[in-house]
């Protein structure tokens, strides 16, 4: 790539003299309320939006996989899939590789089934299947961003949009998400695509460089004015197992923040959405 498509853009993680005042610590007792299953082979846990999932430099209790392995006491853990820091919700963790690589086979096989809650900007009016490659952003100041690309430039994309509430004017909308492929920020990219950006997102929002202005100031009330809230609304509310031989579905409600906020804008939310009751695909 000529050295000019590069220029004035800038790592989402910039190199930098690294602080550990802002990073979130875990504590043991929080942990243990987090878990939503546990057996022999399997953890799943109800994961906070400020949490991150790897491993970080600031020691074990500073993101869910360390924790986990400390709690445990095992020498590793293997996340089945990821959740971005900001995303809040369901996340699977085998405690040995068989398991691991038994489910990450699945999931590539597309026999594990996932449902998001997502608040989006605008109005929803219908349910929308985007079926749009996604590739990377040259355009955005931050490397990490994708966004819907040429057919043949990128990675094939679908995402299912199921509105289920809105605001009575019509500013905001959440939806019941279903990402039937597995892309890098697939539902935050086909969301800006549609014109509907996730609440507080900071890449896929109103400007990328908020981003990098966050990464630079913390959280702000500018910011605060920008994205409402201050992480992006979007919740992983259903993972199903059953495909993949495992006989459980879990189902987490929709994060108290998420929630609160659409109690004070006046979104009715689906009483099962908040208790966590399964929904099926």
């Amino acid at each position: 790539m000529p050295p000019e498509r590069w220029a004035g853009r800038a790592c989402a993680w910039p190199r930098r003299p690294q602080s550990t005042e802002r990073v979130r610590m875990v504590a043991p007792d929080e942990l243990r309320r987090w878990i939503v299953f546990e057996d022999e082979r399997l953890l799943v846990v109800d994961k906070p939006g400020d949490v991150v999932c790897h491993p970080s430099k600031a020691g074990p209790w500073s993101s869910l996989v360390g924790a986990l392995r400390e709690s445990t006491g095992l020498p590793t853990v293997h996340l089945v899939f990821r959740l971005d820091r900001e995303t809040s919700g369901l996340v699977v963790v085998a405690k040995d590789g068989r398991t691991a690589s038994r489910l990450q086979t699945a999931l590539q096989e597309r026999r594990i089934g996932k449902v998001y809650l997502a608040l989006l900007t605008g109005a929803l009016a219908e349910e929308i299947v985007v079926d749009q490659s996604l590739g990377d952003d040259l355009a955005s100041p931050v490397f990490t961003k994708s966004a819907v690309v040429a057919e043949g430039e990128g990675k094939a994309a679908v995402t299912q949009f199921q509105p289920l509430a809105r605001t009575p004017d019509g500013g905001l909308t959440l939806a019941r998400v279903v990402p039937v492929t597995g892309r890098k920020h697939q539902i935050r990219a086909h969301a800006q695509w549609l014109g509907r950006s996730v609440l507080g997102d900071k890449i896929y929002g109103p400007d990328a460089r908020l981003y990098l202005e966050f990464i630079t100031t913390g959280w702000t009330p500018a910011l605060a004015a920008r994205l409402g809230l201050p992480r992006q609304a979007l919740h992983c509310a259903c993972i199903d197992l059953t495909r993949a031989g495992f006989p459980h579905v879990f189902a987490a409600p929709l994060a108290a923040d998420i929630l609160k906020y659409c109690e004070r804008a006046g979104l009715p939310v689906p009483a099962e959405w908040q208790t966590g009751a399964p929904a099926g695909d």
